[in-house]
């Protein structure tokens, strides 16, 4: 099989022939149908000291079962994340990171929906998210942000706004449903907001929470790191909260599993939509890439194997 690998920091990407690799026990192992690319799969290839497996979310079907697996067989369709090598034709998928892929849904929908879908859903929960509250949401045309943008509304948020980098960026953000947006580079961002859903960290933290209302609250889910004083926090009696998918994942199935039946819920009614900025063919990795780290894509990047 075919599958895309990097031998130093920064890459170049490049595809190589290697063996179909045999499922584990509780794995599943994967033909892949699509791939989603993520910046911080990107950011391991420019940062990592030592080249790692590129993985990501994954959607295709079921060749094979690892011993123990007991929710999934040979010709189902699912989609998760794979934290092996996933920029490949087949790929191992563990079965607790699984889930299925409904009848009257395709691969690349299933890949642009579902990993960034439950991350954005965990993060407007994490921040414990009122009816008629208002939400900021940094990254918001990125392939998480502009799913939490119609989450936010579909979760009953009074006021929904987008922080980009551009104005085409502003208008996407727009169309989806968000009241306003405001630029990165802006001296004031807008009236305070009550939660900030951030996925850029970094420099861009301290003006996150600066953005927040007294007793606001503040969830990170991005790789980019940053630092936030406390005195920040004590002055308006803000809160900083981290989340991470996988735990839930491992933890608690249940809430995973109710997660995943909402956003297809929501997908069926069409109240969300997941756009896709473009696909690649595996051959084409780096430019799906580029399309990250230009901050050029409006939705996600998509490979195709």
């Amino acid at each position: 099989m075919r599958r895309v690998r990097y031998e130093s920091a920064g890459g170049p990407l490049f595809l190589e022939e290697v063996p179909v690799p045999e499922p584990g026990p509780g794995e599943l192992l994967v033909r892949c149908a699509a791939v989603g690319v993520t910046l911080p799969v990107v950011r391991k290839v420019t940062e990592a000291a030592e080249p790692v497996p590129l993985g990501g979310e994954i959607a295709g079907e079921v060749v094979a079962a690892g011993e123990g697996v007991t929710r999934f067989r040979a010709g189902d369709r699912v989609t998760g994340l794979c934290f092996g090598h996933g920029y490949a034709e087949f790929a191992l998928l563990h079965e607790a990171m699984a889930s299925p892929v409904p009848d009257d849904a395709d691969a690349v929908t299933a890949v642009a929906l579902v990993r960034g879908g439950l991350v954005a859903l965990g993060a407007l929960t994490a921040a414990r998210l009122a009816p008629g509250e208002s939400v900021l949401v940094t990254a918001a045309a990125s392939g998480i942000g502009h799913l939490a943008v119609q989450l936010a509304r579909a979760r009953g948020a009074g006021r929904v706004l987008g922080a980009v980098s551009g104005a085409a960026k502003a208008d996407f953000v727009r169309s989806l449903g968000a009241d306003d947006c405001v630029r990165y580079g802006d001296d004031s961002w807008g009236d305070p907001v009550d939660c900030v859903l951030d996925a850029v960290g970094g420099d861009l933290l301290t003006p996150a929470v600066e953005a927040l209302a007294p007793h606001g609250r503040l969830v990170a889910y991005s790789s980019g790191g940053g630092t936030v004083r406390a005195y920040d926090l004590l002055v308006g009696a803000k809160s900083v909260i981290g989340f991470q998918l996988g735990l839930i994942a491992r933890g608690r199935p249940d809430l995973y599993e109710q997660w995943r039946q909402e956003l297809w819920r929501l997908f069926a009614e069409g109240a969300l939509k997941p756009a896709v900025h473009g696909e690649f063919a595996l051959a084409d990795a780096a430019a799906a890439h580029e399309a990250i780290t230009s901050r050029a894509n409006l939705g996600k990047v998509v490979l195709r194997p």
